[in-house]
């Protein structure tokens, strides 16, 4: 990326960052498409509902119709938060890795939320795109279980999966929580419309909830 367009897209990501406070725009949230063969659109209503439940219960006004970007393209220059979801394969080119990288170091935020399959080949992808870093996993205490909502024990378990506990790991760059990981939990099917998966109400409230702090973490950090 020349510097003159990383500069621009820097401007548009900061513009994005502070619009919440402006009536005329408003925030969107971004699901990622990369390459692989995984399925990234997964969940096609998970992050409409959660932008409706972010509005409601935090006051936000985000617009419930999120973009799709493709991780190499620099509109993700465009949105402070980015969900990544999907079952199998992650494959990210060099360039996608980089591009990637510089979004977040310039102050982007990526969510990614296993939905099941999907651990095996995210984490050797940010590796790459973080080779330095390691991914370890948040303790209960962490803010970002303790926004609006409270979690004592850390990520809610919306789905059985392989029957292991929740965990969210993330990745801290100069010491700000840049990537979000969240496995075993399954959250983007607790935020889908009730009639997709059936979960139970109270599971599906859980999941709204660890997304509102997702959120609202992301965006005042």
């Amino acid at each position: 990326m020349s510097k003159l367009l990383k500069y621009t897209c820097l401007l548009a990501l900061a513009s994005f960052l502070l619009c919440s406070a402006s009536p005329a725009q408003k925030i969107k949230l971004a699901l990622l498409k990369y390459n692989g063969g995984g399925d990234w659109y997964a969940n096609p209503t998970a992050l409409t509902n959660l932008s409706n439940f972010c509005n409601q219960y935090l006051n936000t006004d985000i617009d419930d119709n999120y973009a799709t970007v493709d991780l190499g393209s620099t509109e993700i220059y465009n949105y402070p938060f980015l969900h990544m979801t999907g079952h199998g394969n992650v494959v990210f080119s060099d360039s996608e890795t980089e591009n990637l990288r510089n979004y977040l170091i310039s102050g982007g935020f990526l969510h990614i939320d296993d939905n099941y399959g999907m651990d095996p080949f995210v984490r050797p992808a940010m590796k790459k795109v973080f080779p330095e870093l390691q991914m370890v996993e948040l303790p209960f205490d962490h803010p970002i279980y303790h926004q609006t909502f409270d979690f004592k024990n850390g990520l809610p378990k919306i789905h059985k999966h392989d029957d292991s506990p929740a965990q969210g790991f993330g990745l801290f760059w100069e010491g700000r929580l840049v990537c979000f990981y969240s496995y075993e939990s399954d959250l983007g099917d607790g935020w889908e419309d009730q009639e997709v998966h059936k979960d139970p109400q109270e599971k599906r409230v859980q999941a709204l909830q660890m997304g509102a702090n997702i959120i609202s973490y992301a965006f005042t950090q």
